[in-house]
């Protein structure tokens, strides 16, 4: 028999019943019935029930045991009476009569304990990381991730892609967050940074004749924490190909995702969820905007926000028509079945929004014997009807007004649509919904300088290549630019790439960068685009957000096995830390104190 085990703790069934075996694992619970002592065993399979009897010599060494202490135990299999078996253990019917125990490691009382799954503070949790990830549903989610990462592995080798490592320690890049720096001891004052992306490099592995490449690719970016992106470091399921269209990128990684999503489509709590059929609806970012009020649309609500504008133009209800007159524009998120709610639902949502820095919520109540509310006070009968058609209300609906700048109302138009969706009771319930938003503007106006910048990646082809780019207004050039998003949530940005350098000179100087900038920062990319470089895009899902996704959770230190905290620190291996003074000289660094805050008076 092997020094530790002869089965896992989810192997042991009825039909082993009578069969010695040999277990080991963490001591999960205890309870003592007095003449029986219950010892559940765990591993990373599952558990097992021990029992021991008070007749036993080892019994009081087993009723010594700590909760996590780390056991082995021989024993044989016998059956659980009917009345005791567990049908939420694969070992339910049967326990594992306790003949030897060796105590392998003695467990210290625990800060927490790992058999219930209570909250916690998250910096308890993760100072002892360790001991949290023994817990059965984050566990699971650790699994849940492999499990996927490998999925996706063999979907996009399926698929014809081969995965190749790009480098780690490479120069900074214009992806628009910080990088993390890496000091050169053989270069002094000179410094690589991790990448935030591989995305020149991938590029550069098309134009280098590689057709489909693809990575679980580590990227490292110094920002802020959120709820969706760890602080410092999240994976990305990479991917590049080469004469390919926007069609193509689609058509090859929608199989992926579908089934991916499809295969992990069962919860932890064991509900199946729906995935949404490949091809996913494709949606312009101007109709984002318009009917969901963000670039992310969550197809999960069915409200959908229509453009009343011309309606309030000129017309009685004063304050809109005033605002419209300055260039505002006027949205209608209507509210199926509001109509028969409390005046108390219409004064919380008012109050919402104020809170949200807005004047209020305005709001149209349609009823079989006619318009109410202030709004309809106020504006004409047949605007009043206008806007019903236009908004696709019925009766016993209320349609709800944004009136704004034009990115003003759209962003504030989406929140009260996600909110109303809510309220009602509308987003409808295990549902994968996935999407495709497409033409993106080229550029956009930065409203501190008045200059143009690019709107989303610099790499992107222009629509129109370069007779757009020497004859349209930059602002209404589009690119061949698209995200993949699930639920409301982006997983992935994409582009079918400009791999001609005069389109890439071009594209930088409209948005400021001389050729001199261009080539400096680009080097790399444009001396491989003038030795022929063929058609390529590609895309690069977020791989935390997707196991975010299907394990349910809202927050991706949830997912992660070893994250930082929100302060983008590592409470169980106490990093970043100081380093010594002798190891910074042989870097060439003096470190510089940062400058003391002024103290609050008063």
């Amino acid at each position: 028999m092997h020094t530790y085990r002869s089965h896992t703790c989810n192997q042991l069934k009825a039909s082993d019943v009578d069969k010695a075996a040999r277990l080991s694992g963490w001591v999960h619970r205890k309870r003592d019935h007095g003449q029986l002592l219950f010892i559940d065993l765990r591993d990373h399979y599952g558990i097992t029930q021990c029992v021991i009897s008070v007749e036993n010599p080892l019994f009081e060494k087993a009723s010594a045991l700590r909760p996590e202490s780390v056991i082995k135990i021989d024993g044989t299999v016998v059956a659980r009476s009917p009345e005791t078996v567990n049908k939420e253990l694969a070992t339910g019917e049967i326990e594992l009569k306790i003949e030897a125990l060796e105590l392998l490691s003695d467990a210290e009382p625990l800060p927490f304990p790992v058999n219930a799954e209570h909250d916690y503070p998250e910096e308890m949790r993760l100072k002892y990381r360790f001991l949290d990830l023994r817990r059965e549903s984050l566990h699971w989610n650790i699994v849940l991730r492999s499990k996927v990462i490998s999925s996706i592995r063999r979907r996009m080798t399926d698929q014809g892609f081969l995965e190749y490592q790009t480098p780690i320690l490479t120069s900074s890049s214009p992806e628009g967050a910080r990088d993390f720096l890496v000091p050169s001891r053989l270069h002094p004052g000179k410094f690589y940074a991790l990448p935030q992306a591989p995305q020149q490099f991938k590029q550069l592995l098309m134009m280098a004749g590689f057709d489909r490449y693809f990575q679980i690719a580590p990227c490292f970016r110094d920002e802020d924490s959120r709820a969706d992106r760890s602080p410092g470091e999240f994976y990305q399921l990479d991917f590049e190909m080469s004469f390919v269209t926007q069609e193509d990128v689609f058509a090859a990684i929608e199989p992926v995702l579908h089934g991916v999503f499809e295969e992990f489509s069962t919860r932890y709590d064991g509900t199946k969820r729906h995935v949404s059929p490949a091809p996913f609806p494709r949606i312009t970012y101007a109709d984002a905007l318009l009917k969901y009020g963000s670039d992310k649309p969550d197809l999960r609500n069915p409200i959908l926000i229509s453009d009343v504008t011309e309606p309030y133009r000129g017309g009685g209800f004063g304050l809109f028509a005033k605002l419209v007159d300055q260039g505002a524009v006027v949205r209608a998120i209507p509210a199926p079945g509001a109509g028969t709610q409390p005046r108390s639902f219409f004064d919380k949502l008012n109050a919402w929004a104020r809170e949200q820095g807005m004047g209020g919520l305005g709001y149209i109540v349609y009823e079989k014997d006619g318009a109410k509310g202030p709004i309809a006070k106020n504006l004409e009968a047949d605007r009043v009807e206008t806007i019903k058609s236009l908004s696709g209300a019925k009766d016993g609906d209320a349609v709800f007004f944004v009136c704004g700048k034009p990115a003003d109302a759209a962003k504030f138009a989406g929140f009260a649509r996600t909110r109303l969706g809510q309220e009602l009771n509308l987003v409808a319930k295990d549902r994968f919904e996935f999407c495709w938003v497409v033409d993106f503007p080229m550029f956009e106006r930065n409203e501190d300088t008045g200059g143009i910048d690019f709107s989303h990646n610099p790499f992107s082809m222009p629509q129109g290549e370069m007779d757009a780019l020497l004859n349209k207004d930059p602002l209404e050039i589009k690119a061949f630019q698209y995200d993949i998003v699930c639920n409301g949530i982006e997983l992935s940005s994409g582009a079918i790439r400009n791999h001609k350098p005069e389109i890439m000179y071009k594209a930088f100087e409209i948005a400021g960068y001389t050729k001199q900038d261009v080539e400096e920062r680009f080097g790399g990319m444009l001396s491989a685009m003038k030795f022929g470089a063929p058609p390529h895009g590609g895309s690069a899902p977020g791989v935390d957000r997707i196991v975010m996704l299907l394990a349910d959770q809202p927050n991706i230190r949830e997912i992660i096995a070893f994250p930082l905290n929100q302060q983008a620190e590592d409470l169980m291996m106490q990093a970043p830390n100081v380093v010594p003074e002798a190891r910074l000289k042989e870097l060439f660094i003096r470190l510089v104190p940062p400058p003391e805050k002024p103290e609050k008076k008063g």
